[in-house]
């Protein structure tokens, strides 16, 4: 199919756009590489070197013969966006290209207002041109386990059933989002289904979980193709961020009491989970919801199995309790469904000793590049 990856300069559009070429589809890149930019403003690096988009799309075509076309351009830019997408001619549309951090989104006033615009107003228009000019491209959306919040009873995949005063009905889950970044994937899934609904569209909303881990078949082929591995406290997350400072002897930085339960997975299965959904695109009017992750863990669980990985190693490696800069239940119930991408396919990587033990020798060969001031939590929910 011909695919169109939205935000493919980023961590997970990076390696599913390789993943989708190396399996055969014909791929493109749309990104206005505002990701390097941000990192410039906030002065910290990924652990790995990421050489220029130009040069990371040459290596993948030297080494494969395969050409991912790219279009340098902002959602929020209708024109631009309408342009590229009516040269392309995406069957297929994944859309990675929002601001993906909750910390960014709480620095200040601008970083909410840039999150929310970013995201729900580039959303919108992708919407616009799919309804003008693709009414059956199938829209793949990156959405957030992080819609549904923590509530007290089961997550269901999008919906569920409720009865009430002797009526019943099946309706989108409750959300209880826990950032402005998590509100505007919020208000994307209210407008992607309203869109459906009336327009007819087609869309896949992946509730993605954590994500974990740096390479891909693909992204471990050349170092030019390497993928980014945050560990800052802006963009950094959990267990990506432990191994690290697990490998430069910092404490790991677990927030609060550490029982906060979330849903994680494997970049390796992210990439799947994709492909399974493109390749069996929702109906005409249809807005699916599936949950994306393989696993739950508490934060203070992965902690102790860094701890215990990395002392494996030969390492001295110490747990520190912050004060939790969010504002979040630290002890609650978490249990998620994520039986559809199962359903179509998905033979899960579970975390094991030796995929921590890839992750931590992956953070000692680059922890020269390390920034110790950056490793600490700067942006707190609370004033």
């Amino acid at each position: 199919m011909r695919v169109l990856v939205i935000g493919g300069d980023g961590y997970c559009g990076w390696a599913t756009a390789l993943y989708l070429s190396n399996h055969g589809h014909d791929v493109g890149i749309l990104d206005n590489l505002v990701r390097r930019h941000w990192d410039a403003q906030l002065q910290v690096e990924t652990l790995t070197p990421i050489a220029p988009i130009q040069t990371r799309l040459q290596r993948w075509t030297d080494l494969t013969g395969k050409s991912i076309d790219l279009f340098v351009g902002d959602i929020n830019d209708y024109p631009f966006l309408e342009s590229a997408m009516r040269q392309f001619q995406p069957e297929a549309v994944v859309h990675f290209g929002e601001q993906r951090s909750a910390p960014f989104s709480m620095i200040d006033r601008e970083h909410a207002v840039l999150t929310q615009v970013n995201n729900v107003v580039g959303t919108l228009n992708l919407l616009y041109v799919i309804r003008d000019h693709f009414p059956d491209c199938h829209l793949v959306k990156l959405g957030t386990m992080g819609e549904y919040g923590t509530p007290n009873i089961d997550i269901e995949e999008g919906y569920i059933t409720i009865e009430h005063n002797g009526r019943k009905d099946t309706l989108p889950y409750p959300k209880q989002p826990g950032s402005f970044y998590h509100l505007s994937k919020v208000h994307d899934s209210h407008n992607i289904h309203f869109a459906c609904k009336i327009w007819g569209l087609r869309a896949t909303d992946l509730n993605q979980g954590v994500v974990y881990g740096v390479l891909t078949e693909e992204t471990g082929m050349d170092e030019v193709l390497i993928n980014r591995l945050d560990y800052d406290g802006v963009f950094g997350t959990a267990l990506n961020r432990f191994c690290i400072q697990a490998a430069v002897d910092h404490p790991l930085t677990v927030y609060g009491k550490g029982g906060q339960t979330r849903a994680f997975l494997d970049i390796r299965d992210t990439v799947r989970c994709v492909e399974l959904a493109v390749a069996n695109p929702a109906k005409s009017g249809e807005f699916r919801v599936f949950n994306q992750f393989t696993e739950m863990f508490s934060v203070g669980d992965l902690a102790a199995m860094v701890k215990k990985a990395g002392s494996a190693m030969g390492m001295k490696v110490e747990i520190n309790h912050l004060d939790n800069p969010r504002v979040e239940a630290e002890e609650h119930y978490f249990n998620a469904k994520n039986t559809n991408l199962l359903d179509l396919g998905l033979h899960p990587h579970y975390l094991s000793d030796s995929l921590l033990d890839s992750l931590l020798n992956f953070a000692v060969k680059y922890k020269q590049r390390v920034d110790h001031a950056q490793i600490l939590p700067r942006v707190k929910w609370r004033r």
